[in-house]
């Protein structure tokens, strides 16, 4: 039985293996030219503070590999369910080819856990290897990464570390379960592609926040939480609030606030446009700015009590929310496994 699987099996995984040798084998190549890349950038930048215009000029210079490697990550346990899982039984059932397995004293639940064990196996491997070479790869590029690529964020998070792994697992056994269900290929295929993808975006925007009690804390302002500052001809100060916050790179802000001295909301991060601070006078009088007004203005507005409040998932929890989050797909494939096999001892003939 194994053997037949094989088999049958052999061609894609075969194909896949070669795919996931030559990227292994690319990202060895370049991955520790650009560590040392960014190490020597990191030990120029820090005495003279430029590490701002470092990280940007590194990451532009990586991004379309960062964004593509990223992306097979993200797309590989979606394939696996698609390609490998939809079409496993639904294939056997439209040809017939299980009565004759079954009929060979080869019982129902023998010919299923010998298909989901081998392939799943290696959708699994494939996943973790995949995911972890890019998560060493990219090690330099999600420190200097910009707002919306960190890797807390949800994309990044999801094409880093063990999470794949789970994806894939769950995606196959998905994919297996709507196949026997369906029975029918090509429908089996695209419920499989819809489900999963209806699951991946839950997780990130109802589920992963919750993994952990947010972290709400608020913070003076300054370049690193403020996207635009300015004092416009007569005119109050602006300011344009940024989704980061000072100290903790890395993290996944929820939201992010600008508080007036008495701890009102009076804008969020990503509204439509800057906000106007009530000050005028002092370092923040428009007749008053200069070289160098602008930082007097802003420690004037920390003064005054305007505050940025964040509520985020610090880059501490990236590896805690790796595991938990593998557990609950992990979960997930265990008991649409038992679906299966209930389902074909009861239900398939």
């Amino acid at each position: 039985m194994i053997w037949l699987t094989w088999r049958q099996f052999r061609g894609s995984a075969l194909m896949v293996a070669a795919l996931l040798i030559l990227l292994a084998a690319t990202l060895a190549l370049t991955g520790p030219d650009m560590a040392s890349g960014y190490s020597a950038g990191i030990a120029d930048c820090t005495p003279d503070n430029t590490c701002g215009r470092f990280f940007d000029r590194f990451f532009d210079e990586y991004e379309l590999p960062f964004l593509a490697v990223s992306l097979l990550v993200l797309l590989l346990p979606a394939l696996v369910g698609l390609f490998w899982g939809a079409p496993l039984i639904t294939r056997e059932l439209e040809a017939g080819t299980h009565l004759l397995v079954w009929n060979q004293s080869i019982t129902r639940g023998r010919w299923l856990a010998v298909k989901l064990g081998l392939t799943g196996l290696v959708a699994m491997a494939a996943a973790a290897v995949c995911g972890l070479t890019v998560t060493w790869w990219s090690g330099p590029l999600d420190k200097s990464a910009p707002e919306g690529f960190a890797v807390m964020d949800p994309l990044v998070f999801s094409a880093r570390g063990i999470a794949p792994m789970g994806y894939a697992a769950f995606a196959f056994v998905l994919g297996v379960t709507v196949g026997m269900i369906v029975r029918r290929t090509l429908p089996a295929m695209a419920l499989t592609l819809a489900a999963f993808a209806a699951i991946q975006l839950a997780m990130p925007l109802l589920v992963r926040p919750h993994l952990n009690a947010p972290v709400t804390a608020a913070f003076e302002l300054s370049q690193a939480n403020v996207e635009n500052f300015g004092i416009p001809q007569g005119g109050s100060p602006e300011i344009f609030l940024r989704l980061a916050i000072p100290g903790h790179a890395g993290s996944w802000v929820l939201s992010s606030r600008l508080l007036d001295p008495s701890g009102r909301t009076i804008a969020e991060s990503g509204s439509s446009g800057p906000v106007q601070v009530s000050t005028t006078s002092g370092p923040c009088a428009p007749q008053s700015v200069g070289p160098g007004g602008m930082d007097s203005c802003m420690v004037e507005i920390n003064r005054l009590g305007y505050r940025q409040q964040a509520t985020y998932q610090p880059l501490e929890r990236f590896w805690p929310f790796q595991w938990i989050e593998t557990g609950l797909y992990a979960l997930l494939t265990l008991g649409l496994t038992a679906f299966c096999f209930w389902w074909i001892r009861g239900r398939l003939s």
